[in-house]
């Protein structure tokens, strides 16, 4: 038997809340408060770890694992072994070439010419082309899960070992967006579409076997890694918890509660889903600049992260990830409660009334924030009152603007593009903020060759004028059983981004 790394464990009866739907969707059941954790410097407990005789992962039986259409969840971590994109995501959501080797620009015409990668074969060892690119592309723009982010592109067109990509205006950062899992084109009809990834499907046996094609060689940690099938989301559970599956994907934050025991490893990833406080600018007080200043320096958003998040999650005090290089640390102000009281004494604000701040009732994770920050508002001299609302009456509140705070939630795209959220008729722009130096400085860092100054120049002037207030970004997680894969650091998007540096230990019975 190969030596076990030393791995963090949780301890046995660690209630772990787990949501399987996307992080981003609010529907789903109530949710319960998140567990203690460990105080800074505490070890907790190691176990010894049941090593089983075969790594497997759960799957849902007849269901697609087409990579633009599959649900989210199980599904989607199947799926990121099969196929591969023409960039991967790295932990600071920066695009590293893949499928393709780069790429050209040219500004003026805002076209892309991106070129691919020599040698790179599906698993049933048919070459990769412009056409299959074109294709998968094609139809994650009429995508539920990708047509949002591809809205900026005019048309694609594809050669046999390149594809030129036309946007409708120019941006900067558009390779960040180009992570889409391809597919053999004339396979998407299949439940599982060939791919380019490290394992092909094999439907007979419910089994992933090592793709002998891999354009980047061996060094799969399993040459077959057996599926588990999982009716739905409570046999998953039974099935973890069982250790019949060794893995799974969670939202330890979400809506949709689950419990298991057992001795777990916790790996998060961060993302690009970010949590705030919108501002109601169409009418007082909060269309007052320096009382938005005020609740900007009033938010302690590393408690709000640790005690209610218990740290799946990184505070944020601009609409950037801080995990990205773009992220102007240098911007931020210290939290200090004395100074938001005295900055609130002197706006000269007396209010009359309390703030009204709405949040959905269906994650308590967001009442329990918004509970804190109403009360500490209060506490300050500012009293506000928390809003509790059904998902639907909620959005209703918000599209009618009846609320003066509200507590929201936006996966962004790794561009890091604010116009829906801050720009005049944005889906996302409840608040009705209209400014015209912000769509300047949003079309700015599109159009950016310094991509790091211009996110600067808009995070200062979001600084100044708060019409958000950013509180943190979330984590995804990848849950392990432990002592089982040693070495996994996964990212948002794919649970098993360095697979190649990853072992897997057996029993040796």
């Amino acid at each position: 038997m190969k030596k076990l790394p030393k791995l963090l464990t949780l301890p046995l009866a660690l209630l772990l809340l787990l949501s399987l739907a996307g992080c981003w969707q609010e529907d789903g059941g109530e949710a319960v408060p998140s567990p203690p954790q460990k105080e800074p410097g505490e070890s907790l407990p190691e176990r010894t770890a049941i090593l089983p005789e075969r790594f497997s992962l759960p799957y849902l039986p007849g269901r697609s694992l087409d990579p633009v259409t599959c649900a989210d969840g199980m599904q989607q971590m199947i799926s990121s072994l099969l196929y591969e994109g023409l960039f991967q995501l790295d932990a600071s959501f920066t695009p590293q070439s893949c499928l393709c080797t780069g790429y050209t620009r040219d500004d003026e015409a805002r076209r892309y010419v991106f070129t691919l990668r020599s040698g790179v074969l599906f698993s049933d060892g048919s070459p990769l082309t412009g056409a299959d690119v074109k294709a998968t592309l094609d139809r994650a723009r009429l995508s539920e899960r990708y047509g949002s982010r591809l809205s900026g592109i005019a048309s694609i067109s594809a050669s046999q070992d390149s594809v030129t990509i036309t946007l409708h205006t120019p941006n900067s950062g558009f390779p960040a967006l180009l992570d889409i899992p391809i597919v053999k084109s004339g396979t998407q009809n299949q439940n599982a579409p060939t791919g380019t990834g490290p394992y092909l499907y094999e439907e007979a046996g419910a089994l992933l076997v090592a793709n002998q094609s891999w354009w980047q060689g061996d060094g799969q940690p399993a040459d077959r890694i057996p599926l588990v099938e999982t009716a739905n989301q409570d046999a998953m559970l039974y099935r973890f918890s069982s250790h019949d599956v060794q893995a799974m994907t969670a939202d330890l934050t979400g809506a949709v509660p689950i419990s298991t025991t057992g001795s777990v490893v916790c790996l998060d990833a961060g993302t690009t889903v970010m949590q705030y406080l919108g501002c109601n600018v169409q009418r007082e007080p909060l269309n007052n600049t320096a009382l938005r200043r005020c609740l900007w320096a009033g938010l302690n958003r590393p408690y709000l992260v640790s005690a209610f998040l218990s740290g799946h999650g990184s505070a944020a005090q601009f609409p950037i990830s801080p995990a990205s290089p773009l992220y102007p640390a240098d911007l931020e102000s210290a939290y200090s409660p004395e100074a938001f009281s005295t900055a609130l004494a002197d706006s000269g604000y007396v209010p009359e009334q309390p703030l009204i701040l709405l949040v959905n009732q269906e994650n308590s994770f967001k009442r329990s924030i918004a509970a804190s920050l109403a009360e500490s508002f209060t506490r300050a001299g500012l009293p506000t009152e928390m809003r509790v609302l059904p998902w639907e009456e909620y959005m209703a509140a918000l599209t009618a603007g009846d609320f003066d705070l509200y507590y929201g939630e936006v996966r962004l795209s790794a561009d890091w593009n604010l116009s829906q959220l801050l720009s005049p008729g944005g889906t996302l722009n409840y608040g009705g903020w209209s400014n015209p130096q912000t769509s300047q400085l949003i079309a700015a860092l599109a159009a950016a060759g310094d991509r790091t100054a211009a996110a600067r120049t808009l995070c200062a002037h979001l600084q100044s004028q708060a019409p958000i207030l950013p509180l943190c970004f979330k984590s995804s997680s990848v849950l392990l059983q432990a002592g089982v894969l040693e070495g996994l650091q996964p990212t948002a998007a794919e649970p098993f981004y360095n697979l190649k540096d990853c072992v897997i230990h057996l029993s040796e019975g």
